[in-house]
């Protein structure tokens, strides 16, 4: 009788103890926050804020943040200098996908499949919550990496399904303080993070594979880069994502 009481109590403190214990098991799904932005868009400051908060809060967790400055914002008095026509594209393309016949600063797609205000805290966490829940089929790794004065060599590993799917490859800034002298923000010191430097689509979509990006004049010798292979379906939906910090 008293081992059989014995047995009863070990088994209801296992239970107890795994109830509340914190769950370990963590979902891999990958979270890409896309953030369309402008040194030269006083509204923008606050999203650049928010992302970089988010970006160190999930830094563990395949939450990857992304800065991508469009130029439409140029003419205003001062022109930004991580600026560029093909990320203005780039969101005119997410605005088709969303039959959207505006674009805006500072403004966040989520894995390609939504977008919402770049500034709006509880939505951000909310969909970071949201999109973490979902089902994980593909899972990308950076491997080797080969910096040279110029370019980046790198090698990748893509698990899951790619027939029909694309990828892409950005090179970012992780960190870098401007001092604006002119425009909506004059006078103020800008931080921004993972600001895209460049993005380059692969010819063609491998399992397993090396690519080598060229280095953009805006990179200094100071500037710490970080590597990123998204990967995509025709939809522009994001499948997966892998980083390398360099």
């Amino acid at each position: 009788m008293k081992r059989k009481y014995l047995v009863t109590l070990s088994l209801f403190g296992l239970f107890f103890f795994t109830s509340f214990m914190p769950n370990f098991e963590k979902n891999n799904a990958v979270v890409v926050l896309e953030l369309f932005t402008s040194q030269g868009c006083s509204s923008c400051p606050s999203a650049d804020t928010l992302l970089e908060k988010v970006g160190n809060e999930y830094k563990a967790e395949n939450v990857f943040t992304l800065s991508y400055h469009v130029d439409y914002w140029d003419y205003i008095g001062w022109k930004d200098p991580f600026s560029q026509q093909q990320f203005t594209q780039k969101q005119r393309a997410y605005a088709r996908k969303f039959k959207d016949n505006r674009i805006y600063t500072p403004a966040v797609v989520v894995n390609g499949k939504e977008h919402f205000v770049g500034s709006n805290r509880a939505k951000m966490y909310a969909k970071i919550k949201k999109y973490q829940q979902n089902k994980v089929n593909h899972t990308i790794s950076l491997g080797a990496i080969d910096q040279k004065s110029n370019s980046i060599k790198f090698s990748y590993t893509i698990d899951g399904d790619i027939s029909n799917a694309k990828a892409r490859v950005v090179l970012a800034i992780q960190e870098r303080i401007t001092e604006v002298k002119r425009g909506e923000n004059a006078r103020r010191t800008l931080k921004n993070n993972n600001i895209v430097v460049t993005e380059n689509y692969l010819t063609e979509v491998k399992n397993t594979g090396n690519y080598t990006i060229q280095i953009p004049e805006i990179v200094t010798k100071n500037d710490k880069l970080s590597v990123f292979l998204i990967l995509e379906n025709r939809r522009k939906d994001i499948l997966g994502a892998g980083k390398k910090v360099l």
